[in-house]
């Protein structure tokens, strides 16, 4: 099962009955060069990892825990389906939400420019 699969199989119980996912990706709210500047035990100590789930109505952020962002294990934010999440440049594309500052790698940003699409799309 892949990535993507996993994260929408896991944000399944935060949805609405018959709510569609239009795009679902991840993200992280410590910056990479923590990790190069204090070393990767400091960095997991303050990294969460995210999980962006894009609805026809809302963009859900859902916590994944400290480890992986595999599986949603709690309710962060909810933001309204007007919400542009890009355009994506660089290697990592931040996304702040609330009072954080959400890190999304470039692997991520076809799935963040398909969001965006369809959300001019409706």
């Amino acid at each position: 099962m892949s990535l993507r699969d996993s994260m929408r199989d896991s944000a399944a119980p935060f949805l609405q009955p018959g709510e569609p996912v239009q795009a679902v990706f991840g993200a992280q709210t410590a910056s990479q060069y923590l990790a190069a500047l204090t070393g990767i035990f400091v960095f997991l100590g303050f990294n969460r990892y995210r999980i962006f789930v894009v609805t026809p109505l809302r963009v859900l952020v859902l916590d994944a825990g400290k480890t992986s962002m595999k599986k949603a294990r709690g309710f962060v934010a909810e933001l309204p389906r007007s919400t542009r999440l890009g355009p994506t440049s660089g290697v990592w594309h931040v996304i702040p939400v609330g009072s954080e500052k959400l890190r999304v790698h470039r692997r991520f940003f076809k799935d963040i420019e398909a969001a965006d699409t369809a959300a001019t799309a409706v």
